[in-house]
């Protein structure tokens, strides 16, 4: 299926038509707490919103966390720059909690059935909408509060008609098997990449059994499958990019150049960018309904915006899984069982 060029697909059981790729608002929260990619330009934020919309992109993933509001404030704000016919899904997540006078502490990860409830109508005045279309818990819980709770409570929020639906991030099989047999899980949304690929390993064909969505983050692992970084560019990111303590940045640094090489000369044969074969490859997989794609400015989104459409051949596919193969990076497997 596709809406105009833009190719899609149904997220799950939701009914939600999505695009094979959506923006991720993450970087859009701008500096200032423990996650932060540094300083963000608000009004360039909005701009790049607009963009992706009128990319044909129809959706949106933040979370409460991201900036401690602000990526929803701007989410919110620039999706009501939009004509209402025309505005994208909008995605968020729940369960990670901050310390308002400790902007720079790890935030909790809390999902007690008071404190979800509470973020809830926090983003929903923020996003400045009366449902929100995909809800999710970031983390499993760290507050003693066990996955059935936490998933009941989820579901209520349907029911209550506060969310049209509800899915997991970063939770494991055994943890969605739980959920599971208390109400559907719609959607999990997993890391994934040519670096890290454990996803593939057990949780995507988990979701494809169970009639689940999956949209994965991190599809370029947080830039560097894009091309643009070398050692020295690494050394030069600003002293609050989390990516200068990130093992990927610093330790497998080397090792994970020797894929990006791999993933620029595919690009050359497709005249397409390595960011849109970074992203594509996630796409390749069973299962992987979209990806999360993060942007900055409007220029970044032209750099992957084409990965929907960008099908992979099974020599390309082959060429990286050799290079993840020659430097040993990351786990899981490396090519996608229709490449096999």
């Amino acid at each position: 299926m596709t809406t105009g060029a833009m190719p899609t697909a149904v997220l799950g059981t939701t009914g939600m038509e999505i695009t094979r790729v959506g923006l991720g608002a993450w970087a859009m929260g701008g500096a200032g707490w423990a996650y932060s990619w540094g300083a963000q330009d608000d009004a360039e934020a909005v701009r790049t919103i607009r963009a992706a919309v009128d990319s044909g992109i129809n959706w949106i993933d933040t979370a409460a966390v991201y900036g401690l509001g602000h990526s929803e404030s701007l989410v919110g704000q620039a999706v009501h720059t939009i004509p209402e016919a025309d505005r994208p899904f909008v995605f968020t997540k729940c369960g990670r909690v901050w310390d308002a006078d400790n902007p720079l502490a790890e935030p909790r990860s809390v999902a007690a059935a008071a404190s979800l409830r509470r973020e809830l109508d926090a983003s929903l005045r923020r996003l400045n909408v009366d449902r929100i279309d995909l809800y999710q818990v970031h983390q499993p819980a760290e507050d003693g509060t066990a996955v059935e709770e936490y998933w009941a409570t989820m579901l209520g929020f349907v029911a209550a008609g506060k969310v049209r639906a509800v899915g997991l991030s970063n939770h494991d099989v055994g943890q969605l098997a739980i959920a599971e047999q208390v109400g559907h899980v719609e959607s999990l949304q997993p890391p994934l990449s040519a670096i890290d690929r454990d996803a593939a390993s057990e949780l995507l064909p988990w979701c494809q059994r169970n009639a689940t969505g999956v949209i994965v983050y991190s599809p370029m692992q947080s830039g560097l499958l894009t091309g643009k970084y070398t050692t020295a560019s690494v050394a030069d990111l600003p002293a609050d990019d989390w990516r200068r303590t990130s093992a990927d940045f610093t330790d497998n640094l080397d090792r994970n150049l020797a894929v990006v090489d791999a993933v620029r000369t595919v690009a050359a044969r497709h005249d397409a960018t390595p960011s849109a074969v970074a992203v594509a490859w996630t796409l390749a997989w069973p299962g992987v309904t979209g990806a999360i794609v993060g942007a900055r400015s409007p220029r970044q989104i032209d750099a992957w915006i084409g990965a929907g459409s960008l099908e992979l051949t099974r020599d390309d596919l082959a060429s990286i899984a050799a290079a993840i193969r020659t430097a040993r990076v990351g786990s899981g497997p490396e090519l996608p069982p229709t490449a096999d």
